[in-house]
């Protein structure tokens, strides 16, 4: 498996090796060895899956989990295609402000790992597309917030000919520049220790 840093800072995508043959293929979008040795730590505990599945043009996000508690993630796409997005939010981080993006499918079965208190945003650019996802925390609704995915100081990368399909709450977000005066994103060091924290429950 190859690991790529993304220009987030504790970003990655991971590529692993496919292994078709008459039957099928055999792939493993997750591989702890390969996490290690580009993240240097151990995966989070994971404490929940997710499964999304989206129509041709639904945008979810950016949505990201108050810190604390805060949540990273480990994301890939298991049918159709999504242009997964990870937003740094985090006040203090060298790269805030900044984004990039991954295709996800399951031709290369690329995966995305987002730290603790990044936003993710997802672009769904096929019908049934599926979206799955390891969590290091619970899903709790009231620290669940949601950043303006059509943010035009973010500029993030919903391809020409989508027209975004979004819920009521994105549709409502506020920008990055709203949140911020707000008071409502997460905190950079603050993240990096709860990061640690789980590091040392897992060790």
């Amino acid at each position: 498996m190859q690991a790529r840093p993304l220009a987030v800072d504790g970003a990655f995508e991971f590529i692993p090796r496919v292994f078709p043959d008459d039957r099928g293929l055999f792939v493993s979008p997750f591989q702890e060895a390969a996490f290690v040795e580009a993240t240097g730590r151990p995966l989070f505990p994971v404490a929940q899956t997710n499964h999304s599945r989206s129509r041709r043009g639904v945008v979810r996000g950016v949505h990201f989990t108050t810190t604390p508690p805060g949540t990273a993630k480990y994301v890939h796409c298991a049918r159709g295609a999504i242009i997964d997005i990870v937003v740094d939010i985090r006040v203090g981080s060298p790269t805030f402000g900044k984004w990039d993006s991954v295709r996800l499918d399951p031709e290369d079965f690329r995966s995305v790992y987002f730290p603790v208190g990044v936003g993710h945003a997802f672009v769904a650019l096929e019908d049934h597309s599926v979206a799955s996802y390891l969590l290091s925390s619970p899903y709790v609704a009231e620290h669940e917030l949601a950043l303006s995915v059509l943010d035009p100081e973010l500029g993030l990368p919903i391809p020409t000919g989508i027209d975004p399909l979004l819920s009521d709450r994105d549709r409502k977000a506020p920008t990055l520049q709203e949140a911020l005066a707000a008071g409502l994103l997460p905190h950079y060091e603050e993240c990096l220790a709860i990061e640690a924290a789980g590091r040392d429950r897992r060790s």
